[in-house]
């Protein structure tokens, strides 16, 4: 299992084995290039602490820990957390603050502990088999390499991919495998597990208060300052947006004497390419940029490279550039610091104004929207980036359903008609419960699934494929408890997204950075599945493997016909298909016999 994940920890492994117990972790070096601090710890009673990720306030718990009479050796984060688990016991999740998924073997209780921090940045699997044994791993791809049978997909998760794009959690696409959800406590015993909430978004739980730049500075400055606390060099994802430009103004301020490089995307599709701009904020703050071009010639290779490694079901097309991105960063630094967040919080996704005027739309005369809808549908297909057509389309559908089932239309990649055409019965929309306002309850349904099951994946795999950590200090536990007071006017007013968000970055960027379209991180795929990579996607839809996910093929290729002749937009389903085809083939590959045999123990267990 930890040779599946060497990508993740490049200086070292470690395993713990006792009795019928084996525990291992591979390291990646942050807090110094010569720190050989163990991710995984085992003291003299036989607690064993394995953990992916940092704890943020780890010098304030070994205070408070040493005040109760601990005494903590060792001056790694990781090392608070087994006196932390002693003094409080199951709750000592609560008072972490950072990002990990982690595990805790307590042998005189005969107890698995196994938690994933708060917005869900790290991520954590586990199995349990019928014979009794227990596996667990930062990775599927990890956990498939522990399986000496085939593995088993769940058709029902995978249903739910093609509409959404990823596997909702606490569901995987292989059967008999969950997923630590964000914010919970899993405990396993002889009794069976046990699933343990410890916490939730606060967006619409919480009393509104008007926002001061001025408080909300303090805490972003300190949350940057907090997270960019290494001994190595970082680097910062930069694109032409405001959130990863305000990102690094206030990182170059927090530590005026830091310079870090800026990493950026280039397209030769002159619509979706941002680097000009992203090279622009990087000279306006006296950083170097390093733009990376991707083509659609990089797509297959990198693509089967990702599933393979990691083993995610992500249809995220963004994911491809990422990891392009990250493997050209990883040659100059172990960290970036990326803009993951601010969207989900601050309120600024183009879906989060529909939600606003949707019951305006709905309350025209029927005719009238009929005749809009019409007028609407038959708007042309442009392979531009996110187009006003394209919003527009997404915007007419759905209008008889809720709102919180209405925008997971919106933002599905597979839309209902389209999976029936493809005999897959589509998933049930959820409703929204009525007790939060429509832009909370969007905002919540996106920051405690989308964003952590979609866009944190993609971070986290694309990065860590080359040993990049990414992280996102838009979503330190400060900055999220202060943006959950946000009214809804300080997040969406009139057609402006992320009012508050923007009136803040001008304290720190001109107005034409900051108010700058939002265009977000696309790829150009409708022209490249119509072009340089059709014959790759007809090859992949034309895989007898999309039957076991139960497909019809023959109805996938009349949807990359559709899309070939320009009399539909296709992209976003097309791709879904072509990831689920490419997983499929990776899901059936046997497990070399080599690796398969690492892992012959009755607890395996690897968190990297």
């Amino acid at each position: 299992m930890l040779t599946a994940m060497d990508h993740r920890g490049p200086d070292g492994g470690q395993v713990v084995a006792r009795e019928s117990l084996a525990m291992g972790a591979n390291r990646l070096a942050i807090r110094s290039s010569r720190d050989d601090s163990p991710p995984l710890l085992a003291d003299d009673d036989g607690l064993i602490v394995v953990c992916n990720g940092e704890i943020d306030n780890h010098r304030e718990l070994r205070s408070w820990l040493g005040e109760r009479g601990h005494v903590i050796a060792r001056e790694t984060d990781v090392a608070v957390i087994a006196p932390l688990y002693r003094e409080c016991g199951p709750s000592f999740v609560d008072q972490l603050e950072g990002v990990f998924a982690l595990a805790i073997w307590d042998p005189a209780r005969k107890l698995l502990l196994l938690a994933r921090d708060r917005v869900g940045e790290r991520h954590l699997y586990y199995a349990a088999a019928d014979d009794g044994s227990i596996r667990f791993a930062s990775e599927l791809g990890a956990l498939k390499s522990a399986r000496t049978a085939p593995v088993e997909i769940d058709t029902a998760a995978i249903c739910g991919y093609l509409g959404s794009g990823y596997v909702r959690v606490p569901d995987s696409p292989f059967g008999g495998v969950g997923k630590v959800a964000p914010g919970e406590l899993i405990t396993i015993d002889q009794a069976g597990v046990h699933r343990h909430t410890y916490w939730q978004c606060p967006i619409g739980d919480v009393a509104r208060k008007k926002p001061a730049t001025e408080a909300f500075d303090a805490i972003f400055r300190r949350a940057v300052y907090r997270q960019s606390d290494v001994d190595v060099e970082y680097g910062v994802l930069l694109s032409g947006g405001v959130d990863s430009a305000l990102l690094t103004a206030v990182a170059r301020s927090v530590r005026p004497d830091v310079h870090p490089v800026t990493y950026g995307i280039r397209f030769a599709e002159n619509s979706f390419d941002e680097s000009e701009q992203a090279a622009a904020v990087a000279q306006l703050l006296d950083c170097r940029f390093v733009p990376v071009t991707v083509s659609a010639q990089d797509v297959p290779g990198t693509l089967r490279d990702l599933i393979a490694t990691t083993g995610e079901l992500l249809a995220d097309p963004a994911w491809v550039p990422l990891s392009l991105v990250a493997k050209r960063a990883a040659q100059d630094v172990r960290l970036v610091l990326g803009g993951e967040g601010a969207d989900e919080l601050f309120g600024g996704y183009p879906t989060y104004l529909g939600a606003r005027f949707a019951g305006y739309y709905a309350g025209l005369p029927s005719p009238l929207r009929s005749a809009l809808r019409g007028l609407v549908e038959r708007l042309p297909v442009n392979d531009k980036k996110v187009t006003v057509s394209f919003l527009l389309k997404r915007f007419v559908q759905g209008q008889e359903l809720g709102a919180l089932a209405r925008h997971l239309l919106w933002t599905s990649n597979i839309q209902p008609g389209l999976l029936h055409r493809l005999g897959v019965s589509p998933p049930a929309y959820r409703s929204a419960e009525g007790k939060r306002l429509v832009l909370d309850e969007v905002q919540r349904y996106d920051f405690e699934q989308t964003l952590p099951e979609a866009l944190m994946a993609k971070a986290d795999r694309g990065g860590m494929r080359h040993a990049l950590e990414v992280r996102a200090p838009f979503l330190d536990q400060s900055v999220i408890d202060f943006a959950a007071t946000l009214p809804p006017s300080a997040r969406v007013r009139g057609l402006t997204t992320k009012a508050f968000l923007k009136q803040y970055a001008l304290t720190y960027l001109p107005r034409s950075v900051v108010h700058r379209r939002k265009r977000g991180l696309s790829v150009p795929l409708a022209s490249w599945l119509r072009g340089p990579l059709l014959d790759w996607t007809e090859s992949s839809l034309s895989s007898p493997l999309l039957a076991r996910a139960g497909v019809d093929g023959a109805a996938a290729l009349k949807l990359l016909e559709e899309h070939r002749a320009r009399t539909r937009d296709h992209s976003r389903a097309l791709w879904t298909l072509i990831v689920l085809s490419e997983w499929l083939a990776w899901a059936a590959m046997p497990v070399p016999v080599g690796i398969a045999s690492k892992a012959s123990c009755e607890l395996g267990a690897v968190v990297s």
